[in-house]
């Protein structure tokens, strides 16, 4: 049974770890400032393991373990893979599950892109609508396997599962079905399901209602912040977010965002603030007060900011401040309270995979193979450019003074030689 005591465990021994997509509460930020600066395919990478298949999830990292997910190109087969953290050695490669015949992915998108989660004893992956499971980590047995949730992903899934208490926290929205789902993490029953309230239809020139598409479709990763001392699941749907009691999935507020559409990131929070971007279309960052009830629309919004928003990559907040890169590289950094710009930058090339920090730094991971780190302050100051053979999707992780990244083709263990 959850225990305040047995949470305050858990935090401890996840500290200083990566245990899901963004680390540690879903920030972004780790603690540790001797996460390397610079690297080369010949300089401070300790090990380097090619990963098979094709894949956009982000490696967590939990005691000597480092776990991913990936999927042949076709969809038809789906993995989960675990390194040895120290030597990059391969422990379990398991074939999870057969898909006779896969949905629909987008090119841009694989049929492996949500990242697991990983708590002691055990590590929960899913791909969407083909499957979710439970492993145990010490023996690499399926401990329990779901495959009746289900949605047409229409272009693939994205979303990430999240645990809470002994819930795991799951988004479903698809072109057809759009719904919230909690499993309990040691059985995978069922414990709540809650459809999105808001049926967003794509409607056809005639005037006729598509029977799918964008504006019902959504790969955000949900998140737990505090309101009034309460927990509220926030979460992105498609046009619109919304607030969940996290143990019976009842709604508690909803924000609609009629202009924008497949919501991809995953909110972070601070000052008594969520920060969010609305997806595609006319994105925008809000930033929003999460301690509302009913339609929160017109009354709950701080600021909302239109230059510069991501579509795909999450938001980093580190202190005052607020980071943010968009798909086309441009790196913007407001003030978190205010939403007041305070500078911008230029990186160059494309980006999906989310900024981390460390050290007082942000790190950058593009398209092409190219990692930039710049200041976590006032001024664009641009601290070192990297370079990999391959390029990036998924978002890094990191253990202490380790970076792992996930290029499209490997898995890096990135480190200097004096913090080894």
């Amino acid at each position: 049974m959850y225990t305040a005591l047995s949470q305050l465990v858990l935090v401890v021994l996840l500290a200083g770890q990566w245990p899901e997509f963004r680390g540690p509460n879903g920030t972004g930020l780790s603690g540790d400032a001797q996460v390397p600066v610079k690297w080369s395919e010949t300089e401070n990478v300790r090990w380097k393991v090619p990963v098979h298949g094709r894949a956009w999830s982000s490696p967590v990292v939990l005691g000597q373990q480092v776990w991913l997910t990936t999927a042949t190109p076709d969809g038809k087969q789906l993995f989960a893979m675990a390194f040895d953290k120290d030597t990059g050695r391969t422990l379990y490669d398991l074939k999870l599950f057969e898909v006779e015949t896969p949905q629909f992915a987008h090119a841009f998108n694989t049929y492996a892109s949500p990242s697991p989660v990983i708590e002691p004893g055990r590590v929960y992956v899913t791909f969407g609508s083909p499957g979710t499971a439970a492993i145990d980590t010490k023996s690499g047995k399926v401990i329990w396997e779901r495959r009746d949730l289900e949605c047409n992903h229409f272009r693939g899934a994205g979303s990430s599962p999240i645990i809470f208490r002994d819930l795991l926290i799951m988004h479903f929205d698809g072109s057809d079905v759009q719904y919230v789902a909690a499993l309990d993490k040691r059985t995978g029953r069922t414990i709540w399901k809650t459809p999105r309230t808001v049926d967003f239809k794509d409607i056809e020139p005639n005037g006729k209602i598509k029977a799918d598409g964008d504006f019902r479709k959504a790969f955000a990763t949900p998140q737990i912040v505090m309101a009034g001392g309460q927990p509220v699941l926030v979460s992105s749907g498609s046009m619109a977010a919304y607030g969940y009691d996290p143990m019976t999935g009842k709604e508690l507020w909803r924000l609609e965002e009629r202009t924008s559409f497949s919501a991809s990131t995953r909110p972070v929070a601070g000052h008594g603030l969520v920060f969010y971007s609305t997806g595609f279309n006319t994105g925008q960052v809000l930033a929003v007060r999460p301690d509302g009830r009913g339609d929160v629309t017109n009354t709950h919004v701080a600021w909302r900011a239109t230059r510069g928003a991501p579509k795909k990559p999450s938001l980093l907040l580190s202190d005052d401040l607020l980071f943010m890169v968009n798909d086309n590289g441009v790196v913007t950094c407001v003030e978190a309270k205010t939403g007041t710009e305070v500078w911008t930058g230029r990186l160059g090339q494309t980006y999906s995979a989310s900024p981390i920090g460390a050290g007082g730094r942000v790190y950058f991971f593009g398209e092409d193979g190219k990692a930039t780190i710049i200041e976590a302050g006032r001024s664009f100051k641009v601290l070192a450019e990297n370079t990999l053979d391959d390029g990036f999707m998924a978002t890094p992780a990191i253990d202490g003074p380790a970076l792992y990244a996930r290029t499209k083709s490997h898995l890096y263990r990135i480190e200097t030689a004096a913090a080894r």
